[in-house]
């Protein structure tokens, strides 16, 4: 695939940070999602945490599977260093880079069906690890690049873009992160910045695994079965020379409300879901309250939003495997490879 790099023209007031850079450096390629794809959205969010925490893009490490969410890794900050790996294989990437220079800082962009099929376990022992690093899921209950089947992430009764109706419970990212023991869990919408910005930022000073949740709307499959000018349709009746599709422009979504509150959110094919944002009273340090709250919010069909928990108290990834300060590739060949008769050492231990 192609990717088109935006020109680096800025205007000379734009605001920097404190390294001096505008909003403009943490750019990447044009975006080739849908028009109106929440995804977009959540590049926009995750350029203005990485402007407003005044990050080296030399210093990011930038990661991916396969997938729509996965593309979004071309569109934000292009001076970084990135990876885009094989469907479901992130973490594992992301595990190596890290294990090899902890000096680093890492966001991996994953999606519903990247995360929570081909690679749950692969998430899993992220997680278990406490791997130090921002993991995104933007998660919109379809594979996108597969024309529109149900994720594992899809909510019971919703209807595919050919009228089927999913009758299998989804798997809550969130839940399963509490239960697996993150120590940092968040979810958002792609449309509240005011509230996603400050998750990211947040999300990249904590020491450790840290999940941010952002349900994300599909634009693509609000067509209907049955309509002459659907995309089916279209292909079933004329002979295409060359494949095509089109999808209209849509606008993004965008919300704002209170602490507290909740929203509905009508989505691009009719649909609605319920955002409730946290309050001042909500205790993210409390695992089992957290758990207790998110639960009690779903069994009223409402998704609850913003920090859901934060820990400090657990070993982060290198302290549990006491890795050494040092990037791997600046110790000297000599103290990695110490040679054969260390290894024989090594070797009678198991003997």
């Amino acid at each position: 695939m192609t990717f088109m790099a935006k020109p680096k023209v800025a205007h000379p007031e734009l605001p920097r940070n404190a390294l001096g850079l505008t909003r403009r450096d943490y750019e990447g390629s044009n975006s080739t999602l849908c028009a109106g794809c929440g995804h977009d959205s959540i590049t926009a969010s995750i350029v203005e945490a990485c402007w407003a925490n005044a990050l080296q893009p030399q210093n990011l490490v930038k990661l991916s599977g396969i997938g729509c969410s996965s593309k979004t890794t071309a569109y934000f900050v292009s001076g970084a260093h990135g990876f885009n790996s094989v469907h479901g294989r992130m973490p594992s990437v992301a595990t190596g880079a890290n294990a090899a220079n902890r000096k680093l800082h890492y966001i991996g962009v994953s999606g519903d069906g990247d995360t929570l099929s081909i690679g749950l376990g692969q998430f899993i022992h992220a997680i278990r690890r406490n791997l130090n690093m921002v993991y995104i899921i933007e998660n919109n209950g379809v594979y996108g690049l597969t024309k529109g089947q149900f994720s594992a992430s899809a909510d019971v009764g919703t209807k595919a873009k050919k009228g089927e109706v999913n009758s299998q419970p989804p798997i809550d990212p969130v839940q399963l992160a509490l239960t697996l023991g993150a120590s940092f869990v968040a979810r958002s919408f792609s449309g509240d910045k005011a509230q996603l910005v400050p998750l990211i930022q947040a999300a990249m000073h904590h020491q450790g695994f840290a999940l941010i949740d952002v349900l994300s709307p599909c634009v693509t499959f609000n067509d209907h079965e049955g309509s002459t000018r659907s995309y089916a349709y279209s292909r079933e009746h004329y002979h295409e020379a060359v494949h095509t599709d089109f999808v209209a422009p849509a606008g993004q979504i965008s919300v704002s409300y209170a602490a507290g509150e909740a929203l509905p959110v009508t989505l691009h094919d009719g649909s609605c879901v319920m955002l409730r944002k946290v309050d001042a009273s909500f205790d993210a340090t409390n695992r089992g309250t957290a758990l207790a709250r998110i639960r009690e919010r779903l069994r009223d069909n409402e998704y609850l939003t913003g920090l859901l928990h934060v820990s400090d108290s657990q070993a982060e990834f290198h302290d549990l495997n006491r890795t050494p300060d040092e990037a791997l590739n600046q110790i000297p060949y000599a103290q990695l490879n110490p040679g054969s008769a260390a290894l024989a050492k090594v070797l009678a231990r198991f003997r």
